[in-house]
């Protein structure tokens, strides 16, 4: 199944062309938020253009070719909680098609790979000792009850923990976990960043048993973006793939620009510092706040191959390694959706001007998989059948001290045009339900015109 909708060429831009409604929106980027913002406004009666600069709708949820399978660029996993985006599945017609399953959480640690996925194996955790073990498991019930989360924004994430737990915890748990997901910069980051975290594995858990339940739909996200372009159009959104703007301007006729395009309002989805190099005539105090906004990027390798490493969903790594974690989406999806190979996605998450983004695959690759030859004892180079690699310079932003009271409005000095993307998610991690989640909430609280109305 082809996921991509047809290209639309941009239009001669040396005549500006005007819509004909006094109602026209222009959405930049054509991600999660970016459609969901698309499909709320025009179930409300506005006219409106997607403009990506991909060839493909999605963003970081996007789809890709691995041997002859075609799945997600990146790993995503839907949890009962999430209810923003099981809202949109349901709109699509895709509740049904979720797919629940239990999954396991596993631990690399000290040369060893350990199962920590229920109370008991918690207990016989090997790295820790039972005082340890206490003031983590504290630390980390103590951290799902908070609910003043800005209070946390205050406080160095690594100095929380480490008063918290101790230091032991910290340095045998916290900080090699801090160091795989924020590499140095966790010296810099609050602790409302592993609250988040926290919140975000417990609303994984049911009640009961408190055994993880995630989910995902049927084909993946190539099924979910298909369905989503088809409903745009349907409703009239029109969306035009390969269009990079350059320029957003606000003009005497009271009409916002679009590299030469006229329209009412824009919202521009895309990272803070492409909208401040994009929108000249925000004043200096936004555009430096835009420049001040620190992001983590990622290099994320897909192996498919022959046969499973450990079916653990997660596993997360305290010990030495070029990756963050291993993640093994096939513990999590039924493997004849991967023609009954295995998935896993080794992620490395990093700055934005580190140098490993310019390494070319097979340099990841030879080290990626030399690593994986030492945790794994049954796992031989000969079991990999494709490896690919993304690389995105600006995934997540950083959240830094007082970091929501650093952050620009979504709803800039120039009438009519928003910055809307996820360096706004103040009090979550990045993922698919909170980018719907945020759509949702700026359309009730900052976009005044968007009506209740649903189609």
């Amino acid at each position: 199944m082809n996921f991509e909708l047809p290209t639309i060429e941009k239009r001669n831009l040396e005549q500006p062309a005007l819509h004909s409604s006094e109602s026209a929106i222009a959405i930049i980027g054509g991600g999660m938020l970016g459609l969901t913002l698309a499909l709320r406004l025009a179930q409300s009666g506005k006219q409106v253009t997607v403009f990506e600069s991909a060839g493909e709708l999605g963003g970081l949820a996007s789809v890709w070719q691995l041997g002859e399978i075609v799945w997600d660029k990146h790993y995503h996993v839907t949890l009962l909680s999430d209810t923003a985006l099981r809202g949109i599945l349901a709109e699509l017609g895709l509740e049904e098609e979720l797919s629940w399953r239990e999954t396991r959480t596993g631990f690399y640690t000290d040369g060893k790979l350990v199962s920590m996925s229920n109370s008991l194996e918690f207990l016989r955790f090997p790295p820790l000792d039972l005082i340890s073990k206490f003031r983590l498991g504290a630390t980390i019930f103590y951290a799902s009850k908070i609910t003043d989360w800005k209070k946390l924004e205050k406080i160095l994430v690594a100095d929380w923990l480490r008063k918290l737990s101790g230091s032991k915890t910290f340095e045998k748990i916290w900080l090699p976990l801090l160091r795989a997901k924020l590499g140095e910069s966790y010296k810099q980051t609050s602790a409302a960043f592993i609250w988040a975290t926290i919140q975000r594995m417990y609303a994984a858990r049911k009640t009961g048993l408190k055994k993880e339940m995630f989910g995902y739909v049927r084909g993946g996200y190539q099924r979910v973006l298909q369905t989503f372009g088809d409903k745009l159009r349907e409703t009239g959104v029109e969306i035009r793939l390969h269009s990079r703007i350059e320029n957003i301007q606000k003009q005497p006729d009271n009409k916002i620009y679009v590299d030469g395009e006229a329209f009412d309002k824009v919202i521009l989805t895309a990272p803070a510092n492409v909208a401040a190099k994009i929108c000249p005539q925000l004043s200096s105090d936004e555009r430096a706040k835009l420049d001040a906004i620190s992001y983590q990027g990622i290099i994320c390798a897909s192996l498919l191959l022959k046969k499973p490493l450990a079916n653990f969903y997660v596993t997360n790594i305290t010990d030495d390694a070029p990756f963050t974690a291993v993640i093994e989406m096939s513990a999590l999806v039924d493997k004849s959706e991967f023609n009954n190979c295995a998935l896993v996605y080794l992620p490395k998450y990093l700055a934005p001007n580190d140098e490993m983004f310019e390494k070319i695959d097979a340099e990841i690759k030879t080290t990626f998989v030399a690593a994986l030859e030492r945790m794994y004892p049954n796992f031989r180079r000969a079991d990999v059948l494709e490896f690919k690699v993304s690389r995105v310079r600006r995934v997540f932003a950083l959240s830094t001290l007082n970091y929501s009271n650093n952050l620009p409005p979504m709803k800039t000095s120039i009438d009519g045009l928003f910055v809307v993307n996820s360096a706004q998610i103040t009090t979550g991690t990045l993922n698919v339900n909170e980018t719907v989640q945020l759509a949702e909430k700026f359309l009730a609280t900052e976009f005044n015109e968007v009506s209740e109305k649903r189609n």
